[in-house]
């Protein structure tokens, strides 16, 4: 059975983050707001791209108190027209990009016999593409200010485990781990890291509205070498030191926070 955490979860501090310009695509809900929150809570300046409009600004209005209060972008991240033009409002307000979280994802089910060609360039544009479009454009900040950076791409235990249903989540997932690793060789001249964060089976509203029944979270227990649950917080604590500069020698690797997930 797992044991009842007694202590709420308190971030470390990472003095090297505040006022750092920090951007997190899909910070709107689920991961994205608790990355959100957590860097805002450092003191760090942050712009989050999301297409949930509504939940967007309730999250930036929860978070007005922040020394660098949260600013929201409506950004459909599918429309590479509508990407640019966000990273350039950010680059006319900011002067650059420090950070770049690219977190933004979907993992809609689907069967086999169903997908058809415009439903997997759908998938791959939404859970892919603007991953390396938005390096694209962080990269040209960072290399213009000439103070490096950090690219921070999230995947996914699922493809490392064979979840059914899932394969052309997985089939995005797996490619932003050699995404990484080539980013991170192209890059590391210009000082920018760049590494892939690997969450398991994070609870998070969505999951457990859609996904997360009882019995599937028996299964996962299972499956887990720790029998807690993974939160979202577990994952922003991994993201915050991968930014900050005690990960300073860390680029071109994964890292999981999945609590030892092996399958079940």
């Amino acid at each position: 059975m797992p044991h009842t955490q007694q202590e709420p979860f308190v971030y470390a501090s990472y003095p090297d983050l505040a006022g750092k310009r920090v951007v997190i695509t899909g910070g709107g809900t689920g991961i994205g707001s608790e990355l959100v929150t957590a860097f805002a809570g450092q003191g760090a300046r942050v712009w989050f791209l999301d297409i949930a409009a509504e939940a967007s600004r309730a999250l930036a209005e929860s978070l007005a108190g922040a020394i660098h209060p949260p600013r929201f972008v409506h950004c459909d991240l599918t429309d590479l027209g509508a990407l640019a033009a966000a990273f350039a409002g950010i680059e006319s307000e900011a002067g650059g990009v420090d950070i770049l979280l690219n977190n933004a994802a979907n993992d809609d089910r689907h069967e086999i016999d169903d997908v058809t060609p415009e439903y997997w360039e759908n998938r791959m544009a939404v859970n892919l593409r603007h991953q390396f479009f938005c390096a694209q454009s962080a990269v040209r900040m960072m290399r213009k200010n000439g103070k490096g950076g950090v690219i921070l791409n999230f995947g996914s235990i699922s493809w490392h485990l064979a979840s059914s249903q899932l394969s052309l989540y997985m089939t995005a997932k797996a490619a932003i781990e050699g995404l990484s690793r080539g980013m991170a060789r192209d890059l590391g001249g210009d000082d920018i890291r760049v590494n892939s964060v690997i969450p398991g089976a994070v609870r998070t509203p969505r999951q457990q509205a859609l996904w997360h029944t009882p019995e599937e979270e028996a299964r996962i227990l299972a499956g887990q070498c720790l029998r807690e649950r993974v939160e979202m917080q577990d994952v922003a604590a991994l993201s915050l030191f991968l930014a900050s500069n005690n990960a300073r020698r860390c680029s071109g690797r994964e890292y999981f926070v999945d609590a030892g997930w092996y399958g079940a």
